[in-house]
């Protein structure tokens, strides 16, 4: 953005690297297809450790599971215990091992799904119709911990986290893994925004509302992705019904929002757009302009 050359390039290289540590260790990594550089984010891996991880895997091939994390030079038991619950090993004997769920936790999760008529092995997507049964009955469980009411569902986390010996958080967590292994929490994020008709300004006029993509955020408004060679700017005094004092108070960059096209200027480039109405109409579908294909507004 306009901002990136106002920050001290240190300061801006140390958040950008606690960023990218954090989406590292919230997401996962592929213990077998994973870079040094990448490894080196995960809690408890220097890049020492990370480079050695990498060399034994060229060496040996492929980590089976997570216990042969141990044979690698300066991984200790210590680095160990912090680093194994971020890495994946999709295809272990174990599957497990490829959920978020900490080998520490594993004899938990073992009682957890013997509980439930279930063994590991079911957590594996081979295991075919015991599979489906397995992700509806912690479908099943996990609703009735959620519960429709506050009391019901403390009582139910309370009464099985007192059978398996657990803290309710971390029950609530290995079930949540156990009903999707190996998800990546990125798919439950907006999709990307496809459009088949909307190529160029011509397709574009005046009372259209569209789904975008916000770019750029600056002091005057927003700049917003609509699926044409140049992004629409939303002005500050179009992104509410009601008083704005900063653009970031409404908006973040990629952000997914509703907009109405306003006005455009095919001379000089520019399409000024507006989420003052187009932010309710996106949402309920209350417009007679669709856009043609371009997922807007919702029905």
């Amino acid at each position: 953005g306009q901002y990136q050359h106002d920050v001290a390039e240190k300061e801006l290289a140390s958040a950008l690297s606690g960023v990218v540590e954090s989406a590292v260790n919230r997401v996962g990594v592929d213990l077998n297809t994973a870079s040094a550089a990448l490894l080196s984010y995960v809690a408890g891996l220097s890049q020492t450790v990370s480079g050695n991880i990498v060399k034994k895997r060229d060496a040996d091939g492929p980590f089976v599971d997570r216990a042969a994390l141990k044979a690698v030079p300066r991984l200790g038991p210590k680095t160990f215990e912090q680093c194994a619950g971020f890495l994946r090993v999709p295809g272990s004997p174990n599957p497990l091992d490829n959920t978020p769920i900490h080998p520490e936790s594993y004899p938990i999760a073992q009682r957890l799904l013997a509980e439930l008529g279930f063994s590991v092995d079911d957590v594996d997507d081979a295991a075919g119709p015991r599979r489906q049964q397995l992700r509806e009955a912690l479908s099943l469980l996990e609703a009735r911990m959620v519960g429709s009411a506050a009391g019901s569902s403390t009582q139910a986390i309370a009464e099985w986290a007192t059978r398996l010996d657990v803290g309710a958080p971390t029950l609530q967590d290995i079930v949540e893994a156990l009903e999707r292994p190996g998800r990546d929490p990125r798919d439950e994020m907006p999709q990307p925004v496809l459009r088949t008709d909307v190529l160029t300004m011509d397709d574009v006029h005046p009372g259209m509302v569209l789904e975008g993509t916000v770019r750029n955020v600056v002091d005057f408004g927003a700049f917003v992705d609509i699926g044409v060679q140049q992004d629409g700017l939303v002005h500050i005094s179009e992104l509410s019904d009601t008083y704005v004092r900063h653009p970031l108070d409404a908006v973040s960059v990629g952000d997914v929002v509703g907009v109405r096209v306003v006005s455009i200027d095919k001379e000089r480039g520019r399409i000024a757009l507006s989420m003052r109405s187009a932010r309710d109409e996106w949402a309920t579908g209350e417009t007679k302009e669709t856009g043609g294909q371009v997922r807007c507004p919702k029905h």
